[in-house]
């Protein structure tokens, strides 16, 4: 498996040419968390900083484990075209709403609904590998601005943070996210 301590042009187009990545993370002593992530969610700052929004949801599991342990793995696959599999590793700051840098940050995005997190990844290893195992798929449309978004929308800002409140604060191990209301 070829490995490098950055991305290089290739793969940076790489990365941008994909809707789907996932995220891994773990405590120390927990569960491993991943999750596939997409949207119009992620930026390559530099070619050691990958940036990338996380969205509202029903748990918070790498803001969490983040606060134990900042490792931080991410996964593109390529599910059309030529087979191929890249990993970045390396470690990552969490940049809530209520944090002072959070207005700088959120304009690498555009605006979205529910928007939680932005999780910053300074990359210290990137690995490739062939992919033929992943199978051929045909993208047919993206779910979130249709059904994500509106849902978070139309909770309104006050309802957003209730539900980070109730659903978003601790992960699944009882661990805390450091999320906050934002006022």
């Amino acid at each position: 498996m070829p490995t490098a301590k950055k991305l290089n042009g290739t793969l940076r187009a790489f990365i941008e040419k994909q809707k789907l990545f996932f995220v891994a993370t773990a405590t120390a002593d927990g569960r491993v968390n991943l999750s596939p992530k997409g949207m119009d969610s992620l930026r390559i700052i530099d070619d050691n900083r990958i940036v990338w929004l996380n969205l509202t949801g029903s748990g918070n599991e790498t803001a969490a484990h983040l606060r134990d342990v900042n490792r931080m793995t991410l996964m593109f696959c390529a599910f059309e075209g030529d087979a191929l599999i890249l990993r970045t590793y390396g470690q990552a700051q969490t940049l809530h709403p209520a944090d002072e840098g959070w207005d700088a940050a959120i304009g690498h995005f555009p605006e979205m609904a529910g928007s939680r997190q932005i999780f910053d990844m300074t990359i210290d290893l990137v690995q490739t590998s062939c992919g033929t195992g992943v199978p051929v798929m045909s993208f047919a449309y993206d779910r979130g601005p249709a059904e994500l978004l509106p849902y978070y929308a139309d909770m309104g800002t006050d309802g957003v943070e209730d539900f980070w409140n109730r659903r978003n604060s601790e992960s699944i191990d009882g661990k805390p996210t450091g999320i906050v209301r934002r006022s």
